[in-house]
């Protein structure tokens, strides 16, 4: 009786110290897009519901991608962003256009004194850019106005965009009808309140620009420039590589907030040239110049998700010792490859003389979309689009370049809210 009651203890004590059996764990998953990523969150769209998580290690250039959030036992596991941005709803939107309107997408034309309702309609073109002549005698509403009736006669909605980067150049702020005093220069604001005071300059030159209509602002300036000799200097924060990068990474950030287009300018960096609006400029800095300060602040506005950049037309010898960088398949080469952009990238104006110097406007046309720009800026659009169109007709550029350039434009209008 004794052993039989010593091995009933023992059997209890053993039942007590075996674990129960494990439950199984379990494994589910969540896709989506990425609509916003703001201070460590993202904001996911699903099929059935918008959810938010914590991810520090989404970059802005990350909105608009894919997502799935891999979980176990309700805890989340692994992350997985990819994907170009609206790439399939662009491809979807391509398939259905004609040569020439794809080809209209590509060109940012300057305002026209009339007849702009025309050109949107029968151009398809990508959009319009706006100078100081066209808002002087104009009104925030009848501005507005304009560029409504522009957007209802073009096909496709248009970036309308502006050069407001405050100080000595402004195009809006310069008349007191829109803004009480001009927009102050980048240097202006940092020295009397630093990047908080660039910030709030920032919000407000969003607010203005699409309260009028505006989606697009040709800025920020990401030129290093510390010597107040150089041409740019005035255009620029004054800073050196690093003060310019964090200028950069501070608009960049609040202008994808506010969902107003950017373009970063002007690659691949200005450095102490001359004026390229009057003539053709030679940079001859070696190239480690440009890898140690120039291309540093571009770095920063692609890294915090920079719609675009703006090529100079600044011969830059130790990049292409021929051709303006604008023109140069090579430069283009370091701006996708070397940096990673794989945004927008445009023309500085090819109406500009250091363009006009070099060579005719359909050839500046088509050696611009052959370099690898995705827009062009310019006045002469009829000529330029007709000879990218035969360009492509005779074989001289792959429809397949037009395609992937569209694409490129038409995410930017997606990622704009604009389709």
């Amino acid at each position: 009786m004794k052993k039989i009651l010593l091995l009933l203890i023992f059997i209890v004590t053993l039942s007590a110290c075996t674990p129960p059996p494990k439950a199984e764990d379990i494994y589910s998953q969540t896709s989506g897009v990425i609509e916003k990523i703001e201070n460590g969150k993202i904001t996911v769209n699903t099929e059935n519901e918008r959810i938010e998580i914590v991810y520090n290690d989404a970059k802005a250039s990350d909105t608009g991608k894919n997502i799935t959030i891999d979980y176990k036992n309700g805890e989340i596991e692994n992350i997985n962003i990819y994907g170009v941005p609206f790439e399939s709803e662009a491809e979807e939107i391509i398939e259905e256009m004609t040569l020439e309107e794809k080809v209209g997408q590509l060109f940012l034309v300057r305002y026209p004194h009339s007849g702009a309702e025309d050109i949107a309609k029968n151009y398809n073109i990508g959009g319009f850019v706006l100078f100081a002549r066209d808002f002087e005698n104009e009104t925030p509403e009848s501005i507005l106005e304009e560029i409504s009736l522009c957007q209802q006669a073009s096909k496709y909605p248009m970036l309308m965009a502006v050069d407001e980067e405050g100080g000595i150049v402004v195009r809006v702020s310069k008349f007191s009808q829109f803004r009480e005093k001009p927009f102050p220069s980048p240097s202006y604001l940092y020295e009397e309140g630093g990047f908080d005071a660039i910030t709030n300059d920032t919000y407000e030159k969003c607010n203005l620009l699409k309260s009028i209509g505006i989606n697009v602002n040709l800025a920020p300036v990401a030129d290093v420039s510390t010597d107040k000799r150089d041409y740019i200097y005035n255009r620029t924060t004054g800073l050196d590589a690093e003060g310019t990068s964090e200028y950069i990474k501070t608009v960049v950030s609040v202008m994808k907030e506010e969902k107003t287009g950017s373009v970063l300018k002007h690659f691949p960096g200005y450095g102490n040239n001359t004026d390229t609006h009057t003539g053709i400029a030679v940079d001859k800095r070696d190239y480690n110049s440009f890898l140690s300060s120039d291309f540093l602040p571009f770095i920063a506005g692609i890294e915090s998700g920079a719609d675009s950049i703006l090529v100079s037309h600044n011969i830059v010898e130790s990049i292409d010792s021929e051709r303006p960088a604008s023109l140069s398949p090579k430069a283009h080469d370091i701006l996708r490859n070397v940096l990673g952009f794989n945004g927008v990238v445009m023309t500085d104006d090819l109406d500009m003389s250091a363009i006009t110097q070099y060579t005719d406007s359909e050839g500046a046309a088509i050696d611009a979309i052959k370099a690898g720009n995705d827009m062009v800026i310019c006045s002469d659009y009829k000529t330029q689009i007709n000879a990218v169109i035969n360009a492509v007709n005779s074989g001289e550029i792959s429809e397949k370049t037009i395609n992937k350039a569209v694409q490129r434009v038409i995410i930017w209008k997606l990622k704009l809210d604009l389709i």
